[in-house]
């Protein structure tokens, strides 16, 4: 009998990048590269604003001084509407904001959602750093107006207000989601952040220390920074073994409700 030869092994070549990250069979990749595409998408609109303001795009221009001049114009004719705009501006200032969410990290750390506390500390940080930044870099004017009704001080684009604002309105509505159950309660939570967020940078136009588009700014920039981070934290939380969730209808940790310490 002849002895067997030898056996030959198979070799099997190893996943390529592209294959990792698209394969349903490897989620983690998936859901990572699933969450770049979102974020990025969600920054598209914010460079195209970005790159208008830069290059003094004409239209735009004549939209903002005509909103501009028109609030102006009714801010001169109604003095108790200046001090409402004014006292809403301060009280929801990003300071003021600041100190909320601390308080919530706080709470969290309280709770032991140690990970939890991290998300919304990284969310106003990441935020809070790109603000400053890109006004140096844009180095937009703020609007010149005869007989100002209020001034600030600093570039214009994007807003700090609006960016921050909306930047406390995510993080609040996130977190606070599993708490409110599915009800009038849930309602009023969307309308409060949505209040929070609309009214603080329309404050800003309306004082005219801000164009619209400034305000629109900060806005778009605050949804991509809340955007990324969250889904950061929702692939975290799947490769941890935790069930995935919604954020918008579960939040981003519905289990340290029921369970703190959980995340």
């Amino acid at each position: 009998m002849n002895a067997p030869g030898p056996r030959t092994l198979g070799t099997t070549r190893p996943p390529t990048w592209r294959h990792r990250r698209l394969d349903p069979d490897h989620p983690l990749g998936l859901r990572l590269t699933l969450a770049a595409t979102a974020a990025f998408l969600v920054l598209v609109p914010f460079a195209l604003l970005a790159l208008l303001v830069l290059g003094a795009w004409a239209p735009l221009h004549r939209l903002d001084t005509a909103v501009t001049a028109g609030l102006h114009g009714y801010a001169h004719e109604h003095p108790a509407w200046v001090v409402l705009m004014r006292i809403w501006s301060e009280v929801f200032a990003p300071m003021p904001l600041r100190a909320v969410t601390l308080l919530l990290v706080i709470w969290l750390l309280r709770r032991g959602a140690r990970r939890l506390a991290l998300w919304v500390t990284t969310t106003m940080v990441v935020g809070g750093l790109f603000g400053p930044l890109l006004k140096l870099l844009v180095g937009r004017d703020r609007p010149e107006l005869l007989d100002p009704v209020a001034r600030a001080a600093g570039y214009s684009f994007p807003s700090g207000h609006a960016l921050n604002a909306t930047l406390t309105a995510g993080v609040l509505l996130l977190v606070f989601l599993p708490y409110v159950g599915r009800g009038v309660a849930r309602a009023a939570l969307w309308v409060a952040v949505l209040l929070l967020t609309v009214v603080t940078g329309l404050s800003r136009v309306a004082l005219g220390v801000h164009f619209t588009s400034d305000v629109l700014g900060g806005w778009l920039l605050g949804v991509a920074v809340v955007a990324a981070t969250t889904a950061a934290f929702t692939s975290w939380r799947a490769h941890t073994g935790l069930r995935p969730v919604q954020p918008v209808r579960d939040g981003v940790a519905p289990e340290v409700e029921r369970h703190p310490g959980a995340v």
